[in-house]
């Protein structure tokens, strides 16, 4: 029990200071997540509201990724695992850190991305870019460049307006 009202308190936290950093951040911010081992980093201005796990209503005939549909503060989004969408190993079934992160409104899409767990929110002046990034042919149009934290530790950006753009994220059908 105290776990959930930690794992509450934290996110409750996290929200706080996501809106606070929406309005004062100075420069390009993002909401850390990791997904498969693997750190994102979701553009601030296009991240919406993070939720904890609901039940998921599965949806036939959908992609591997697309696992169903939940009642997220009384709206219905559609629920799409990150690692499954990529393409990578998710640790998020069955862990007590999984949480969905909502799109920003102004996006126009009932959708919520599951990611393994929140990494918290950083910062333009906390990262530096890869300098000797891929070819853009050789990444999806919704990756942005990729960041490095002070250990040294790798996060790919992920465009969430490009990403609800991009064709194979569309067809949800198999």
């Amino acid at each position: 029990m105290a776990d959930k009202e930690a794992l509450r308190a934290l996110q409750n936290r996290l929200a706080q200071r996501l809106q606070e950093a929406r309005s004062t951040v100075r420069g390009r911010a993002w909401l850390a997540v990791e997904c498969g081992g693997r750190g994102f980093l979701f553009p601030l201005q296009e991240a919406g509201e993070i939720f904890s796990m609901s039940p998921i209503a599965e949806v036939s005939h959908a992609q591997p990724w697309f696992l169903g549909v939940a009642n997220l503060r009384g709206q219905l989004h559609g629920v799409i695992s990150l690692a499954g969408f990529l393409g990578i190993a998710s640790l998020a079934e069955g862990r007590d850190q999984a949480m969905l992160v909502g799109f920003n409104a102004s996006l126009d899409v009932n959708a919520a991305l599951l990611v393994d767990r929140l990494a918290g929110l950083r910062g333009e002046d906390q990262l530096s870019v890869e300098l000797d990034a891929l070819p853009a042919a050789a990444a999806p149009s919704f990756a942005g460049p990729r960041w490095f934290d002070a250990e040294g530790r790798a996060w790919q950006e992920i465009s969430l307006s490009r990403l609800v753009r991009h064709p194979a994220f569309l067809k949800i059908v198999r």
